[in-house]
């Protein structure tokens, strides 16, 4: 793909990414590489928004022929209330991270983030199953909220949360229903009978401090998830993986929860495979 060219017409479809701050953004590597592997006549761009103008950049993208637009920190929420319609996924989770404008000029708000975890994990984990046990999330923010959503819908029946801040915890699950709270110092116990555990929390990311859990009551055939991607061997996912559990890494999900937005803006449905993942991590 490296020696081809692309020329922009007067139908070039448009979209881009929202965040403040946005170079750290690896969406619009991601889906340049879809524009040009599908030979779309397209663009992807990154928009350094303050929270100040947030809501007028929303508002402006059918008047200025934007398809849509990813929505990322610290935008997810205020987003939700800039959309004139909202998905019912997004709606649960209260945040939205996909624009897509409608034909009659409206602005519908999803959240793919659920999607994209569930997409990684059972690629990654065919083994896994809904039913086989509950499910730890450590965290309490946004993509904690996302996956719990996609965890219940799927048919995870015990869904445990613990945070370091309880409160933001029970907070969390009086708005959700159905999920268990337990205080960060018994989240190792909390892995008793747990078929899956997930980290949506920053411990363990490259400058943050590491994550630490003990293991010992976690069943040998229980699947542990990182949504941490830098780096991308996590010492949670070494340790999982010294112990011979099948583990998940987080880029998955960023490719995966993208595939949505690509669809609706760009007309097709892109692939996510191994020369995708390469591409995206070497950026």
């Amino acid at each position: 793909m490296s020696g081809e060219i692309f020329t922009h017409s007067g139908r070039t479809r448009v979209a881009g990414v929202f965040g403040w701050p946005v170079s750290h953004s690896r969406s619009p590597r991601l889906h340049g590489y879809w524009l040009r592997k599908y030979g779309i006549d397209g663009a992807y761009l990154p928009f350094a928004t303050t929270p100040e103008d947030i809501v007028e950049a929303i508002r402006a993208l059918p008047k200025l022929g934007f398809r849509g637009a990813n929505v990322t920190l610290p935008h997810k929420e205020t987003a939700f209330d800039a959309v004139d319609d909202i998905s019912p996924r997004a709606r649960r989770i209260g945040a939205v991270n996909t624009l897509i404008v409608q034909e009659d000029g409206g602005i519908l708000g999803d959240n793919t983030d659920g999607f994209g975890f569930l997409e990684h994990l059972q690629a990654s984990a065919p083994s896994w199953r809904a039913d086989a046990g509950s499910a730890v999330i450590l965290g309490a923010g946004g993509a904690a909220r996302a996956i719990a959503v996609a965890l219940q819908d799927e048919g995870v029946r015990r869904v445990v949360i613990a945070n370091r801040s309880i409160s933001r915890a029970e907070e969390l699950a009086k708005e959700l229903g159905a999920l268990e709270v337990v205080a960060w110092e018994e989240r190792g116990a909390a892995l008793k009978d747990a078929a899956l555990l997930v980290n949506t929390t920053q411990l363990g990311m490259t400058g943050q401090p590491a994550l630490e859990i003990d293991l010992g009551a976690l069943a040998p055939e229980a699947v542990v998830d990182d949504i941490v991607y830098a780096p991308l061997e996590t010492g949670l996912l070494a340790a999982a993986r010294a112990r011979g559990h099948v583990v998940v890494d987080g880029i998955g999900m960023l490719l995966h929860q993208a595939r949505p937005g690509f669809e609706a803006w760009f007309g097709r449905a892109p692939e996510v495979d191994a020369a995708l993942r390469d591409f995206v991590l070497a950026g």
